[in-house]
């Protein structure tokens, strides 16, 4: 059973969102604000945060934001605020997904499920077997650890900001464009807002692995193609 923290200031949406995790077995907190939830996520430990956005406390934009300083547990934003734009600033704040509501049941608990096993194989680690090393200049992955490390020093990345580095080094100095990389990281179809989705991981990605972001030495732009990581 996975730990699941539901953050809305509606206890009527909670209560339902409780009720629906809970018969799909999964194990469920509740906060009722912004606030009681980064004070959850820092003394208890969840696989996955599903977080309003509007919310009288704190934004779950704000709230996202400072959980990315401390915790790299996924987030679904769960919000009635479908604009592309809303969407790059929830991705932009750390978010791993983005449901727009009304949603289907069915759908919630296919995103639940996909980012729950894409945590657990490879943010909260996987299990034991012959230990992979990538090498990229100073930039390390150990697979088996999922950690990665610069000369040294260890980077903290989400789940997502993994993959995408995973998929780039694994198949080095090949050209990935953005709905190649959104396809086989999220699972699904490019869609409008694909190339913003992809730009703004690839962003957050080299703020943690490269000396200067603007002239990235490992995770280098092919323009008009797309991103290879080379060195």
């Amino acid at each position: 059973m996975s730990g699941i923290l539901v953050v809305d200031d509606d206890e009527e949406i909670r209560t339902l969102l409780r009720l629906l995790l809970s018969n799909a077995n999964y194990d469920v907190t509740e906060a009722a604000g912004g606030d009681e939830a980064l004070a959850l996520l820092r003394r208890e430990t969840f696989s996955l945060v599903l977080l309003d956005v509007s919310m009288p406390d704190r934004d779950g934009f704000e709230v996202g934001a400072e959980m990315r300083t401390f915790s790299n547990v996924p987030i679904l934003y769960l919000t009635a605020r479908g604009q592309e734009y809303d969407k790059i600033r929830g991705f932009a704040a750390g978010g791993d997904d983005y449901l727009v509501k009304p949603f289907a049941s069915s759908e919630l608990l296919a995103r639940v499920g996909a980012l729950l096993r894409r945590y657990l194989q490879y943010g909260a680690g996987a299990s034991p077997s012959e230990k992979k090393i990538l090498s990229v200049g100073e930039l390390c992955i150990d697979e088996d650890a999922c950690r990665v490390t610069v000369a040294g020093r260890e980077k903290k990345l989400t789940a997502k900001e993994l993959e995408i580095l995973l998929l780039l080094c694994r198949t080095r100095g090949k050209v990935f464009s953005a709905e190649n990389i959104y396809e086989s990281v999220w699972n699904e179809r490019g869609c409008d807002s694909t190339a913003n989705v992809v730009m703004v991981h690839i962003r957050k990605i080299r703020e943690k692995i490269e000396r200067n972001p603007r002239e990235p030495e490992y995770l280098k732009t092919v323009w008009g193609m797309g991103y290879k990581i080379d060195y």
